[in-house]
């Protein structure tokens, strides 16, 4: 009896449950660190700001003086950013500008907008509450919180929150090393001759560019030949050294596709089409080594279902290698402004993009191989089997930068 094909959803928990962690750690300056995963939680050893400090250029008052709404003072001291203020003597004011420490006896700072100065005097035409524009110590980070959990992926912004807090270096782990190759007699590359009846390697660049993003170590063994004997020489080759080997084409049932029975002699295999649209040929197993094994992710030979399969299974799958938890990305629900009357017995995934109004069209031809749909879009719709869409319904919508980044 055929066995019902795994949904996306059931395909993606068997993948994350496999993917084996990385546990080699390495120490990069934070300045290097974009793109990588924190190994181990990181601690501030200092508050954020250090002390009270002023929100904005302006005068340093005790709010309580500046009842009446308009004051006048002796500006006693000036207060750039980085210099220690000294005590705020009573009746008095300070020039201050954004970023200086607040001196004690101060609790407001008025916006210079507010103020008239005249010499080493200043009239304060506002009524402050205290505490007015002072950004207090500690109100960002507090000294010994955890500022970077384990499992974190580093963006831009959290190099800048490591720097805040003085961390010149991260401890990361290492990179996944991925192997990559493609199947097919009738790919060639950019740059020679098409013969009749081949077609340019896209997938080669296409997957490389998403490894990229991912800050993968990526060998390339190129274009394999049609023969089992060679798929099986690659794959085994390929696991002696990395994590990972991701594969497009040869996934089918064809009798020239080999990547099945190459796989079952050289490891196993351990999950065989999916119940989605495009992408149902889509292979997981592992290969076997002299240590251990190499997990084996088998993508279809069209290109669309090379982009597709690689942002819903490949980026999870690598994320959680590195110790990443939240691997899912983020669905929007969003309007529909086109109709969909026939829905496929698959998930499909709709290329669209968002539109003036806020809503979303569909690209023309939704086919498999038609690669300027995903240059056109904007992200995919995740639809249901079965549903037809009719305009204004609402659909799930996950953007490429979420899949792809």
């Amino acid at each position: 009896m055929t066995q019902p094909l795994l949904t996306a959803a059931q395909a993606l928990e068997s993948l994350l449950a496999a993917a084996t962690p990385i546990i080699d750690v390495e120490t990069v300056p934070t300045f290097e660190s974009n793109g990588r995963v924190i190994a181990a939680d990181q601690v501030s050893t200092i508050d954020v700001p250090s002390a009270d400090n002023s929100e904005r250029d302006g005068y340093a008052v005790r709010a309580a003086e500046c009842a009446s709404g308009a004051a006048l003072f002796t500006v006693s001291q000036r207060i750039p950013a980085g210099k220690v203020a000294q005590s705020l003597a009573a009746g008095t004011a300070a020039r201050i500008f954004t970023g200086a420490m607040i001196p004690q006896g101060a609790d407001a700072v008025v916006m210079q907008e507010d103020c008239v100065a005249d010499g080493d005097q200043v009239t304060i035409n506002f009524k402050p509450t205290s505490g007015e524009w002072v950004r207090r110590a500690g109100e960002d980070i507090r000294q010994h919180s955890v500022i970077l959990p384990k499992g974190t992926r580093i963006r831009p912004q959290e190099m800048g929150l490591a720097a805040s807090v003085g961390l010149a270096s991260l401890p990361v782990v290492r990179r996944v090393r991925v192997a990559v190759f493609s199947t097919g007699d009738e790919l060639a590359m950019p740059g020679e001759v098409l013969k009749p009846g081949a077609v340019y390697n896209s997938n080669r660049f296409t997957l490389r560019g998403l490894l990229q993003n991912l800050g993968c170590d990526t060998t390339d063994y190129g274009i394999v030949p049609d023969t089992l004997a060679a798929t099986r020489a690659t794959l085994e080759r390929a696991a002696q050294t990395n994590d990972l080997i991701i594969t497009s084409g040869g996934v089918s049932v064809g009798e020239e596709d080999h990547i099945r029975p190459a796989l079952e002699a050289a490891g196993r295999l351990t999950m065989w089409q999916l119940a989605i649209k495009p992408g149902k040929p889509l292979a997981f197993g592992e290969v076997n080594r002299q240590q251990g094994i190499a997990h084996f992710i088998g993508l279809p030979g069209n290109p669309v279902s090379v982009l597709i399969g690689f942002a819903l299974f490949v980026k999870p799958f690598i994320l959680r290698q590195q110790g990443v938890q939240a691997v899912s990305p983020k669905r929007y629900m969003m309007r529909a402004d086109f109709a969909l009357p026939k829905g496929d017995r698959r998930n499909e995934f709709l290329r669209a993009r968002i539109n003036a109004n806020g809503g979303l069209e569909l690209f023309h031809n939704q086919g498999s191989g038609v690669l300027t749909s995903t240059t056109w879009a904007d992200g995919l719709i995740d639809n249901p089997p079965n549903k037809t869409i009719a305009p204004g319904d609402t659909v799930r919508f996950l953007p490429f930068s979420e899949l792809l980044y």
